[in-house]
C-alpha cells in the first residue's frame, strides 16, 4: 500500500500567506513588499514573517533598495518557489482522488 498523500503536502507552501505570496511573485519578475502588503491585506510585521519562512525554505529572495529616495522591498520566487504551488496542488488533486474513489 503506498503512503498517504497527505505526508506530501507541504507545512511551508500550504499556509494561505505564503502561497499567496508565492503566487503573487510567481506571476512577476520581482514583487514589491507594500503590493503584496496591499493586496493579502496583511500587516508588515506579519507579511514580513511570512517571507522570511519562505526565504528560510530558499523559495524566495528578499532584496532592499532605494526607488528614489524611498526605502523598498522586493521579493523574487526562485526557481523551487515556482515549482512549490504546482507540487502542492498535484499534492491537494491526489487527495481529492482518493476522496472521489472513496
Amino acid at each position: 500500500m503506498s503512503e498517504h498523500p497527505t505526508g506530501d503536502l507541504d507545512d511551508v507552501v500550504r499556509q494561505r500567506d505564503r502561497l499567496g505570496i508565492l503566487t503573487i511573485a510567481n506571476e512577476a519578475d520581482r514583487v514589491e513588499f507594500g503590493y503584496l502588503r496591499s493586496t493579502l491585506d496583511r500587516t508588515a510585521g506579519n507579511l514580513s514573517r511570512h517571507i522570511s519562512v519562505l526565504e528560510q525554505a530558499d523559495l524566495v529572495e528578499a532584496a532592499k533598495g532605494y526607488e528614489g529616495k524611498r526605502p523598498r522591498t522586493w521579493i523574487t520566487i526562485s526557481r523551487a518557489g515556482r515549482a512549490a504551488p504546482a507540487r502542492e496542488m498535484a499534492v491537494l488533486r491526489a487527495l481529492l482522488t482518493r476522496h472521489d474513489d472513496a
